[in-house]
């Protein structure tokens, strides 16, 4: 990677399309993205994976093939013998940039629920790290902190390939301002990591 790149994350993203925002603005699209991310799987695994009607799943599956993050894999031959068409992930979702301003919050952010979803599913044991922190930062601030942190993310995004071997992980890093007259860090002199 070239140090342009490293030092701004956005220059290999491009912004998402309509189409692309309404994709991803459901919980259980993005936890089938993710699945798919990690193996081949057909509507009837993905909807014995997440507890839903294979219906349900189909209608999410079109939505995510046509806006280009799902494609289909090479038919196969399933247990029983009959053949099976599974999808995988075309790694775009990563690359595209995706203002809040965009996204349609009147019913929560896809990738948050999906995110608890995820944890709630693998369990308080399956947690390999966690960071917590009240920092007081400008808005300049908080543009340098997520490009940073995005930067290193992209580092290990654009290699993952060569740990396909390791078991999976997932994350989400979110920072948000804290609700007006609850600053929390008026009883911390500093930021807290845990």
């Amino acid at each position: 990677m070239t140090d342009d790149r490293r030092a701004d994350p956005d220059a290999k993203r491009r912004p998402a399309t309509p189409q692309e925002l309404k994709a991803m603005s459901h919980p259980l699209r993005v936890r089938i993205l993710r699945l798919c991310g990690d193996s081949e799987l057909t509507n009837k695994q993905l909807a014995d994976r997440l507890g839903v009607d294979p219906g349900t799943v189909y209608y999410h599956v079109r939505q995510l093939v046509d806006a280009g993050f799902l494609e289909p894999a090479e038919v196969r031959t399933g247990e029983s013998g009959a053949l099976e068409k599974p999808y995988r992930s075309t790694g775009r979702t990563w690359w595209l940039s995706v203002s809040l301003d965009d996204l349609d919050l009147s019913e929560g952010l896809a990738p948050v629920d999906a995110f608890q979803q995820e944890l709630a599913e693998a369990g308080p044991e399956s947690i390999a790290t966690y960071a917590r922190f009240s920092l007081h930062l400008s808005p300049e601030d908080v543009a340098e902190l997520d490009r940073r942190i995005v930067a290193v993310i992209d580092e290990y995004v654009e290699s993952d390939r060569e740990r396909s071997h390791l078991p999976a992980h997932g994350g989400i890093f979110l920072m948000h301002r804290a609700a007006k007259g609850k600053d929390p860090g008026s009883s911390d002199p500093g930021s807290s990591v845990g």
